[in-house]
């Protein structure tokens, strides 16, 4: 990877972590980081071969940055064709910017008895689109791929580490079954090496 695709990245982080570092509410994170992401979405020439590969039994997680103080993480989410989540929730804001051919979210609410429901029509990320969730805004849904017969790479950012946050999957009735996630990587890009020019 040069260093002018590891330049967008860089950017990235370093512009989130000054918004970051002025404490700002959860929805100026939300709107200001999303157009920051829409920013590194734009180009799709900076994302490691390693980091975009697919697993024919399910999608996978690459950790390709995390803040030290665990403010923030950024991860590649990689869909193999026609690859779906369970149903899920995160418990940090997150921001999902779609960097490679698209994917479809559901949402869901609570009913009164805890069962969970469909919220809206599925939304739809196409390449440059972002969507943000939190607690705050509807944090419960879940993801497919759009295609049946090719990936999908989606660039998430998360307000901590999110491979380490203690979630939740849910079945229908709303009961929850406690997870962490993890990372499918066991080394990070080097966005640091600033030695090649």
């Amino acid at each position: 990877m040069s260093n002018l695709q590891h330049h967008r990245l860089r950017a990235f982080v370093g512009d989130l972590a000054t918004l970051l570092d002025t404490k700002p509410p959860e929805q100026r994170v939300l709107q200001e980081g999303s157009e920051l992401l829409k920013q590194l979405i734009r180009h799709d020439d900076w994302l490691a071969e390693p980091f975009a590969q697919t697993d024919p039994q399910r999608y996978q997680q690459y950790l390709l940055y995390a803040d030290a103080q665990q403010r923030f993480s950024v991860v590649s989410f990689v869909w193999g064709a026609g690859q779906s989540t369970p149903v899920h929730d995160h418990r940090v804001w997150g921001l999902i910017g779609m960097l490679r051919g698209a994917e479809v979210a559901q949402h869901f609410r609570r009913d009164e008895q805890g069962a969970l429901w469909p919220e809206g029509e599925p939304v739809r990320l196409n390449a440059g689109d972002v969507e943000a969730v939190s607690p705050e805004v509807g944090d419960i849904h879940r993801v497919s791929n759009a295609f049946a017969d090719r990936p999908s790479i989606s660039i998430h950012v998360y307000g901590g580490n999110i491979g380490a946050v203690k979630r939740a999957v849910y079945d229908e009735d709303g009961s929850e079954k406690p997870f962490i996630s993890g990372y499918n990587n066991a080394f990070l890009p080097n966005i640091w090496d600033l030695s090649h020019g």
